[in-house]
């Protein structure tokens, strides 16, 4: 079952972000699909502020930047990275057993590396153009909280 969601702007992006923290039981895992500029930083940023930090940015540079929210959010970009085993390289397996919220940009660019169980986010749009937000659980706890959206 896929749900979703229309935004107008960028603030409206966050706000499902912040909506989505509301529901969102740690350990979890978000894989985040769109173009440039589609609004997939927006998005944990509104995720990120309901959590608790105002600090959200791309970590394109970085890979992961890690943000000491309750529950803890990890949020990675794999833009840069051309395999999953550079991911890996990092010490993702380890993260990936942490009590935390994951938000991974860009999941598209290491598939191999995304667990089974995990909620995927399109985003299709950018620009001045709406977004569109499809979210497509997988495994039945990201169904049933998909379905309380």
């Amino acid at each position: 079952m896929t749900r979703c969601f229309a935004c107008d702007t960028e603030a409206d992006t966050a706000l499902v972000g912040a909506r989505l923290a509301r529901h969102l039981n740690a350990p979890a895992f978000l894989a985040l699909y769109g173009e440039l500029g589609a609004g997939k930083t927006a998005l944990v940023r509104g995720l990120g502020q309901a959590l608790g930090t105002l600090d959200i940015t791309s970590p394109t540079f970085m890979i992961v930047c890690e943000h000491d929210t309750k529950p803890r959010l990890l949020h990675f970009d794999a833009y840069r990275l051309s395999s999953a085993d550079e991911l890996y390289s990092i010490g993702f397996a380890e993260y990936l057993n942490e009590d935390a919220l994951i938000v991974m940009e860009w999941a598209d660019l290491v598939a191999d590396a995304l667990p089974q169980e995990r909620l995927d986010i399109t985003i299709h749009g950018s620009g001045e153009q709406t977004r569109h937000l499809s979210l497509t659980p997988h495994g039945t706890r990201y169904e049933r909280m998909v379905a309380t959206l």
